[in-house]
């Protein structure tokens, strides 16, 4: 038997498994900006509207919103990286499906795919790492799992613009899925390291119990919480270069990187937050809380007009730097609120609320985006944000008292 969290293991050990795990997760979110990136190039080709593109985002979420909701039941059912390997392979052919539509109703099967291939890597990953890792090391590994996310966002952009403009975007989608198919190669090489025990049913196995993790209210308080603070993040990757296009006239290379800066500056975040993280793993919301009401500020500042369009990229970038440094404590956060033994299904669970908020967001905000009301996407976008500090709030003192 594998001992669960065990307290001591080899740091090579544990570093072995964080890297599997976070080049996977960085497949996740890649999978999450192959869309987005090239809306600006379906709108030419398809004739598309924002609302149209918008409700690719809320097909690809909402499948990957009701998919991890369930995966969370798979991976305690039947283990971890078995979910996972199979999640890469069907990535790799929402890719594909996508590089060959010549419809809507075609990207529309891509994004069905695309979301249904993300939905189980939150609780797969944490269910590996929640076992694999020691746990003086877990904040560190929540750390590098998040940094590993944000790079997966940050390649997205250089990736898929770059071999646009050398190929054309078709083939963009391909060279995502060949590299896709790699990293599973590469997994299914190093499978021991990430084989995760799964959960004994023998005195759980009613309906009843199996499902009375949702009858705790903090469960539902942390699922609001991803819901409201991703309904930010999908205007950033959904909206953000048409934004700053509009408002500030910049090309689209520059508002591109600009999304990738964001991105990069998250990882950096991520690192840094992971030391914030072990050394204040008690006060995990209120780490949350101060991280996203400066990331709101920024955000609002960008939607205001104030700035010219060098500060304001300046200042949209740094955004990404104050999420990034409340991500580990955000996830030690929901760790702490997890009763025992069920780890897959409460990070399903509370990580579909991650799905529903990217679901929503492009439908709202999108009708903003046809009425032109660009500096408002983003000042709606803050106070989202700073409602999901409230939630946040509510997650500690309810934790305490769980």
């Amino acid at each position: 038997m594998t001992t669960l969290n065990p307290i001591s293991a080899p740091w090579r050990k544990d570093a072995a498994v964080i890297g599997l795990v976070g080049v996977a997760h960085a497949c996740s979110h890649f999978s999450q900006l192959l869309l987005p990136l090239m809306f600006p190039v379906f709108m030419r080709s398809f004739g598309l509207s924002f609302s149209e593109l918008g409700f690719l985002m809320t097909v690809f979420f909402v499948v990957s919103g009701l998919g991890q909701a369930s995966a969370g039941f798979v991976v305690d059912r039947f283990g971890a990286r078995p979910v996972l390997l199979g999640s890469l392979v069907i990535l790799a052919s929402g890719c594909l499906a996508v590089s060959v539509a010549n419809s809507y109703v075609g990207l529309m099967l891509g994004a069905s795919l695309l979301g249904m291939g993300n939905c189980a890597f939150h609780p797969a990953d944490f269910t590996i790492l929640n076992q694999k890792v020691s746990a003086p090391r877990l904040g560190y590994a929540f750390s590098a799992h998040g940094l590993t996310g944000n790079l997966g966002w940050a390649l997205a952009p250089v990736f898929m613009v770059g071999l646009s403009a050398a190929f054309d975007w078709r083939t963009a989608y391909v060279a995502a899925a060949v590299m896709i198919l790699s990293i599973f190669v590469m997994l299914v090489w190093q499978r021991e390291l990430l084989h995760a025990e799964v959960v004994d049913h023998t005195q759980a196995t009613t309906s009843a119990s199996t499902l009375a993790f949702l009858k705790i209210p903090v469960v539902w308080w942390c699922f609001s919480f991803f819901l409201l603070s991703t309904m930010t993040l999908a205007v950033v990757q959904s909206f953000a270069v048409s934004i700053l296009q509009a408002l500030h006239h910049v090309t689209f290379e520059a508002a591109t990187f600009t999304l990738t800066a964001y991105m990069l500056c998250a990882a950096a975040g991520m690192f840094v937050g992971g030391f914030v993280a072990s050394r204040w793993p008690r006060h995990s919301d209120k780490v949350v809380a101060c991280c996203m009401t400066v990331a709101a500020l920024f955000m609002a500042l960008c939607g205001s007009g104030l700035f010219d369009a060098t500060l304001t990229m300046v200042i949209l970038a740094a955004t990404g730097l104050a999420i990034g440094v409340g991500g580990p404590s955000r996830d030690m956060m929901i760790k702490k609120a997890t009763p025992k033994g069920a780890t897959g299904r409460v990070y399903g669970m509370v990580y579909s609320g991650l799905d529903t908020g990217f679901a929503i967001s492009p439908l709202i905000f999108g009708v903003f985006m046809d009425h032109g009301w660009y500096g408002a996407t983003l000042m709606g976008a803050a106070l989202v944000l700073l409602l999901s500090v409230v939630v946040a709030l509510g997650v500690g003192r309810r934790t305490v008292h769980a």
